[in-house]
């Protein structure tokens, strides 16, 4: 019992002197498990926010695999590559550009497959310049034959 006051005690000290919340001081900082993947999957998510903000839709078309599940927490499943594309066109370009938060990206290679990449980002609205907050995002990615390709996107919104 002494053992769990003492834990209880040394908790609250570290939250009152840190600006971090209790739990995440019992959460290890990320180090990526492979730096070439890490950096790998980081550049993929470069080209695919830079065709995002730029209406560059033939890069998405070649980013988003065939067999891609798109989970929006707003608007439900997408199994169709054609329909995001057209989403895409429709409502995204010209219109709403992505910020990835800096240090928030996290890489896990999936073995024999390809890598699941997390981390936080927003989006800016041209038309009525609003922004969102930062958001959780989830994206696996494949490597087929040597082109690293989206199956499955998570895409969670702050409110």
């Amino acid at each position: 019992m002494k053992k769990i006051s003492t834990f209880i005690f040394l908790l609250i000290v570290l939250s009152c002197t840190s600006t971090k919340h209790p739990w995440q001081l019992l959460v290890p900082t990320y180090q990526p498990e492979s730096q070439a993947l890490y950096d790998t999957i980081a550049h993929m998510d470069s080209l695919w926010e830079d065709s995002y903000n730029n209406c560059r839709i033939e890069v998405q078309d070649q980013l988003f695999s065939d067999s891609l599940e798109f989970y929006h927490d707003h608007n439900g499943l997408l199994t169709s590559k054609a329909a995001l594309i057209t989403a895409l066109k429709n409502n995204i370009c010209g219109k709403v550009t992505r910020e990835l938060l800096d240090g928030s990206l996290e890489v896990y290679p999936i073995k024999d497959y390809g890598a699941v990449e997390m981390g936080y980002h927003r989006f800016h609205n041209k038309v009525d310049t609003t922004m969102s907050n930062y958001s959780r995002f989830v994206h696996i990615w494949r490597n087929e034959k040597g082109q690293w390709r989206m199956t499955r996107v998570i895409s969670l919104h702050a409110r």
